[in-house]
């Protein structure tokens, strides 16, 4: 009903609240979608402002929306910049002020929407106003979103529908990709952004990931490869065709070029062949400061956060003489100024011919979340997460055995 509307022109400058109700930002507009057949749009998200950065706020950590502000369920904020994608229309931006016919758009109103889990909002209504020639003022009507199609018809085919599973987790967008035929598969690859489509390239098969990527040119590949773990990166590099694998990496930054080489020379079934270079290193004279702030950063994941390796110089795998961890529970208990080596816990670790199932048995021994891999020599040559641990153990197809998303219509 008009009256459980949220008119987006109110939306727009309210203040963004964390979840304990104080402002840390400002929403700046709203990012819908078009809705598949059937539906209507539906707001994704928001673009607010705050300590300065332009940010996008997915709809579903939104806990209130009301005329105090968008208040946040938990405490965390992705701070990474917002970006505009192909498929996602502003209101503010984009709706408001678009002429139809004889009329304008002044305002689109939003209807909250409940599964019983989950809420999320819906254009229901769009305000259009009519400048009369005989009154100063313009006259306004409210009609339904289905009354004027042409105000998302702009947005269609696989470009939309990347656009609307933007809040939705790779895994889940990956199972989507396996239900569609082989050229929509390649055509919703095109309308994603490199990040997006690395994020779900790493959930698929190898062989289905080299069906889509065979499709893209070597720019916009180099370009995805790029956003992908090292691990999936080499594990798909590895699948293809020689010459194609050969002008991949000759194309590459020499040094990530030289440390895709040394990855690929592991053999596969060994803890070589699972390991990552990518995880946080530091020195023994580093402080504890210095290791938080590396582990803030929200690009590493959970298992490669839980703590920093330390190495004596050089940093970059292989590094010095590896010396022992320092796990996150610890860097939280200790003073900031504290050097590392001061904190250093003597754990396992692997050499990187160790078959998978030792690896296993290592895992499941010492309840660790990552080893260190290490060569003859002491030196760190990266580590094995749990995360690759546990696909590994499921085998190859287990994703083919994973709950089924429904699919576009």
């Amino acid at each position: 009903m008009p009256g459980d509307l949220i008119y987006a022109f109110r939306v727009v400058r309210l203040p963004l609240l964390d979840a304990g109700g104080s402002p840390i930002g400002r929403i700046e507009d709203l990012v819908v979608v078009p809705g598949r057949p059937g539906e209507q749009p539906r707001v994704v998200g928001f673009m607010a402002s705050s300590q300065r950065r332009r940010i996008f706020v997915n709809a579903g950590r939104i806990a209130e929306l009301d005329a105090d502000g968008a208040r946040l369920r938990s405490w965390d904020l992705d701070m990474h910049p917002f970006v505009h994608r192909a498929g996602e229309l502003l209101i503010n931006a984009d709706l408001i002020g678009r002429s139809i016919g004889d009329e304008t758009v002044s305002d689109v109103g939003l209807e909250p929407v409940t599964d019983g889990r989950t809420r999320w909002w819906e254009v229901a209504k769009v305000r259009l106003g009519r400048r009369n020639p005989l009154r100063r003022r313009m006259t306004f009507r409210l009609v339904d979103v289905d009354e004027v199609p042409q105000l998302f018809g702009e947005v269609t085919g696989m470009a939309a529908e990347a656009a609307r599973l933007r809040d939705m987790h790779p895994s889940d967008v990956a199972t989507v990709v396996r239900a569609l035929p082989l050229a929509q598969r390649r055509q919703l690859a095109e309308a994603m952004d490199d990040e997006r489509l690395a994020d779900v390239l790493e959930e698929l098969p190898e062989d289905e990931q080299l069906r889509i990527v065979e499709a893209l040119d070597l720019e916009r590949l180099l370009g995805v490869l790029d956003e992908m773990e090292y691990d999936d990166l080499v594990d798909l590099l590895g699948e293809m065709p020689v010459e194609r694998r050969a002008a991949v990496l000759s194309a590459m930054d020499t040094e990530e070029a030289d440390v895709v080489r040394r990855l690929l020379a592991y053999e596969e079934g060994t803890a070589g062949g699972m390991l990552t270079p990518e995880i946080i290193i530091l020195g023994p004279t580093d402080t504890v400061a210095h290791a938080l702030a590396e582990i803030r950063d929200p690009d590493w994941t959970p298992s490669v956060a839980n703590q920093v390796f330390v190495c004596r110089a050089p940093y970059k795998p292989p590094t010095g003489t590896f010396m022992g961890v320092v796990f996150v529970q610890r860097l939280l208990r200790e003073p900031p100024g504290t050097e590392l080596g001061q904190c250093l816990e003597t754990v396992p670790t692997v050499r990187p011919d160790l078959t998978d199932a030792e690896v296993f048995r290592q895992f499941a021994t010492y309840n660790m979340l990552a080893l260190g891999v290490v060569d003859e020599a002491g030196q760190l040559l990266g580590a094995v997460t749990v995360d690759d641990v546990v696909d590994r153990m499921l085998g190859a197809g287990w994703r083919q055995r994973a709950p089924r998303v429904e699919a576009p219509s």
